[in-house]
């Protein structure tokens, strides 16, 4: 009986209720009926643009750092998994866009921050723009919870152990356990990076993988064999007042579907 008035409610009556519940129960009410299901399945219905709305600052959503997540659903979601600011380096601090982190002027230290949620299973996409000054170190990538997020001097804290793993995209050289794993990619005189260009990073929890794309162009496995652990997007940078977004972006948009470590609808796709 419930399920047959849930089906009857007009969009606009769902708009309206909905728009009062969190993401938690807006999960729930996805399983109720097809109808519900339907509704929140549209990723840029007014639901979804208020809970947008709500909770991104209006600088994200008026400039075109979400341009790669075009709908309010998207957008949300890679707030959910933007920086963490509770996880971070004490140099480190995330701007009020929500997206970007600002590392200080500090002398000798290098400093890393982590995303808000970690993978395990399925596959993950994310952008990271450094849109400043890379220095001597500028390292992108993954790791777990062990990994350290400050030491003294000026090194590639991101693949300084066995906990992290990370591309110097200075050098153009891949870090893991305090060792460099060859150079990346495998390019006669490789382009270096240019401050504001989007690098993908693509992490393969299932195929244990990471790999990296840059202006579309897929790099290559830039990494096999990652550990059995939660793994979360990660960077470490040397130098002061440089700034670092990231734009989480969901599975890699090769047709294959992703398994969320959570299970909210947020970020299901």
């Amino acid at each position: 009986m419930v399920e047959e008035i849930a089906a009857t409610l007009p969009d606009n009556v769902l708009e309206v209720i909905f728009s009062y519940l969190d993401l938690h129960d807006l999960r729930n009410c996805s399983l109720v009926c097809k109808n519900w299901y339907r509704f929140l399945n549209d990723e840029n219905n007014d639901v979804w643009r208020l809970h947008c709305i709500r909770k991104l600052a209006e600088e994200a959503l008026k400039s075109d750092l979400l341009s790669s997540v075009p709908t309010y659903k998207a957008k949300l979601r890679a707030f959910y998994h933007a920086w963490n600011p509770n996880d971070c380096s004490r140099n480190v601090y995330i701007k009020p866009n929500g997206f970007t982190l600002h590392r200080n002027p500090v002398a000798q230290s290098t400093d890393a921050a982590r995303g808000k949620i970690g993978f395990r299973h399925g596959r993950h996409a994310w952008e990271v723009i450094w849109e400043g000054p890379l220095g001597t170190v500028a390292v992108i990538g993954i790791a777990t919870k062990e990994a350290p997020l400050q030491c003294h001097g000026y090194v590639a804290l991101l693949g300084s152990d066995d906990q992290s793993w990370g591309w110097n995209l200075v050098d153009n050289h891949l870090l893991h356990n305090g060792d460099s794993q060859g150079n990346y990619p495998l390019l006669n005189n490789a382009p270096k990076y240019q401050v504001g260009e989007r690098i993908r990073v693509i992490l393969d929890c299932d195929d244990n993988t990471l790999s990296f794309e840059k202006n579309y162009e897929f790099l290559g496995v830039a990494f096999r064999g990652l550990p059995d652990k939660r793994l979360y997007p990660s960077v470490s940078a040397v130098y002061g007042n440089t700034e670092v977004s990231m734009v989480y972006l969901g599975p890699p948009l090769d047709g294959l579907s992703n398994c969320c470590a959570n299970g909210c609808i947020l970020f299901s796709r």
